[in-house]
Order: C-alpha cells, then sequence, then structure tokens
C-alpha cells in the first residue's frame, strides 16, 4: 500500500530522512494491540446490550452506538490495508478479512484495491476512484459530460451530500458483494463466505431479538448512521482541493501535500477520525502508524514552508464547508442548463 519515492535528493527523499531520523515510522505493537482490544470488546458489548435489552426503543441508541463502532473498525481495516499493524503479509490480510468482511460487512480486498489507486493518484479525474462522477460531480468538466443520476443530482449536490451519506454503509456493503461476485479478486471464496456469514448473523440477531417493524428501523438508523460516519471521515481530507487531470508533472511531495487538507483537533479529533486528519501525513508516508502523524505533523509543515509548497489545514467545521462550497461551484454548470 506504500508508495516511494526514490530519486536521491529529491525533496520527498530529504523529507523522509527527517521523519525516519525522529523514529517515526517505527511499529507501534502496543498501541495497536491495546487499540484492537479496546475496539472489538466495545463492539461485543453492544451486541451484548443488544441481546439483552430486546424489543425496546433504547435499541436506536445501540443503533447509533454500533453505527460508531463500525466506523472504529473500518479504520482499523484502514490501518491493517496499509501494513501499519503487522510487517508481514499473512497475518495483515488474516485481520483485515475478519474485521472488514466478518466484522461489518465490507470487502477488504475490493477496498484495499481502491483505497491503493486513490493513493497513487489522490484527487486525478481519471485516475481516482474516489472522484469518479458515479453520483456525484467533483469538477464542471465533469458536470458537462455528466448523464443520467449525476447529472440529475449535481445540480444540488450541496445540499444532498450528507442525506446521500446515509446510503454510504449501504454502498460499501453492496460494493463487497458486487467484488465477489466477479473473477480477479484475490481470495475471492474466503471473502464471500465471511461476508456471508456476516450478513446471516447480523439479519439474523435483528430479527430474531426484535420485531420485524424494529429490526427495519434498527437496520435503517444503524446503517444510515454509519454512512454519515464515514463519509464525514473522508470529506474533509481532498473534497475541495484541485483536482488533477491528464499528465500532471508534479513530483510525489507536491502531488500528495496539494491535494489533501488537514484538520486541527485534539484527542478527540484524533479518534473520531482515525488520525485520517492528518492527511497529508498520512498519504506522504501511508505505513506509518496513525499515533506517529500527530508528531510528524510540525515536521512536514515546516518542510513545506522551506520549499514554498501550500500547506493547508483547517477546522473540521471549515473543511465541510469548503468542501461542500466546492461541490455546488462544480454543479454550476448543471444548473445553468436547467
Amino acid at each position: 500500500m506504500t508508495t516511494t519515492e526514490n530519486l536521491v535528493g529529491s525533496d520527498f527523499a530529504r523529507l523522509s530522512h527527517r521523519v525516519s531520523a525522529a523514529g517515526l515510522m517505527a511499529r507501534r505493537p502496543g498501541y495497536y494491540t491495546a487499540r484492537i482490544a479496546v475496539v472489538t470488546g466495545l463492539f461485543g458489548a453492544g451486541w451484548v446490550a443488544f441481546a439483552l435489552l430486546g424489543n425496546s426503543w433504547w435499541q436506536l441508541a445501540v443503533a447509533g452506538f454500533m453505527a460508531v463502532m463500525f466506523g472504529q473498525i473500518a479504520l482499523l481495516s484502514h490501518d491493517l490495508a496499509h501494513k501499519q499493524v503487522f510487517r508481514r503479509r499473512r497475518p495483515t490480510e488474516i485481520a483485515g478479512l475478519l474485521a472488514g468482511n466478518l466484522g461489518i460487512g465490507m470487502s477488504y480486498g475490493w477496498w484495499m484495491d481502491k483505497h491503493t489507486r486513490h493513493h497513487a493518484n489522490p484527487n486525478h479525474e481519471e485516475l481516482d476512484p474516489d472522484v469518479d462522477p458515479d453520483i456525484l460531480v467533483w469538477s464542471k468538466d465533469q458536470a458537462r459530460a455528466s448523464r443520467g443520476v449525476p447529472r440529475f443530482i449535481g445540480r444540488y449536490q450541496a445540499f444532498l451530500f450528507f442525506p446521500l451519506l446515509t446510503l454510504e454503509g449501504l454502498n460499501l456493503h453492496w460494493s463487497g458483494v458486487r467484488a465477489v461476485r466477479k473473477p480477479g479478486l484475490r481470495r475471492r471464496r474466503t471473502e464471500a463466505a465471511l461476508l456471508a456469514v456476516h450478513f446471516v448473523l447480523y439479519l439474523g440477531a435483528l430479527f430474531t431479538v426484535l420485531s420485524p417493524g424494529m429490526a427495519l428501523l434498527f437496520f435503517a438508523v444503524h446503517q444510515g448512521l454509519w454512512g454519515v460516519y464515514m463519509g464525514s471521515i473522508f470529506a474533509p481530507n481532498h473534497k475541495g482541493m484541485p483536482t488533477l487531470t491528464g499528465r500532471t508533472e508534479l513530483d510525489f511531495l507536491r502531488k500528495q501535500v496539494l491535494t489533501s487538507r488537514n484538520v486541527r483537533g485534539g484527542v478527540v479529533t484524533d479518534v473520531a477520525l482515525g488520525g485520517l486528519n492528518y492527511q497529508i501525513e498520512h498519504h506522504l508516508f501511508p505505513s506509518m502508524p496513525s499515533p506517529h502523524l500527530r508528531r510528524a505533523q510540525p515536521i512536514v509543515q515546516a518542510c513545506c514552508a522551506e520549499l514554498g509548497i501550500p500547506y493547508l489545514q483547517t477546522s473540521l467545521v471549515e473543511s465541510y464547508r469548503q468542501a461542500l462550497t466546492h461541490l455546488h461551484e462544480a454543479g454550476a454548470p448543471l444548473r445553468k442548463g436547467s
């Protein structure tokens, strides 16, 4: 999952030397052991509470709690995919499949492939799958070329963005199902089996413990809030930053910094966003353990200042404002044509 710059003496090579000299690429087994234990324990406690409460309206609070837990497990899967947790491939894959496929019903292999392509070309309109105009349009050129659903939604996509995120959890499930139905996915049968077990256990628990109506309500609240949480984690990172097209002359350092945005905050922000609030540092050093990103931030920012590279860091609210403003501007050609 890592991308490296091999040009001796390059700007990134010098930055990488500073970061390595500070010991920030070293593994953090103790941290990840504790984090996995806490998240797994809370995840299990949520299902115990679900079983004990029975057919109660308090289950909606459990649904909200489990939405956060699904998000935290997804963030652990993210760190696993970047080899931040284990050095060797086999334990990484096993843990990723258990967390992603079995734990939250998301294909680990599908997501890993998609995210690898995103890291290689962030915000590139032809190469980054995260800015494909499948539902939303991310630039005025995409808006002008859009057809069907993106053309319809693109007119008012800034207003529809957060409501659409309620469907993101279902989209992650469906994308995993589609991935295992096609040849080419690594460990396809294992992924399919684990996804099937997740769906059977999840839906079985809902319709065994709850009445049909309450089960459907729990499902809607849980999946909807999980989708909003996931979207709220990833939206501040690149949305509203410059998009690229064609062949870019930017080097690795500038390509990653100029298309990414950091979010200021303390420990709560770090936990809620899984360290991805240090998006610039994460894109430059994908295999860096997430607790080291905060310490790398001033080193990277100082380097960018020395080189005259714009380094954007905002509050969480401001990051959403910039992202939504960009979405509204990107859809402008569609509103003019309506």
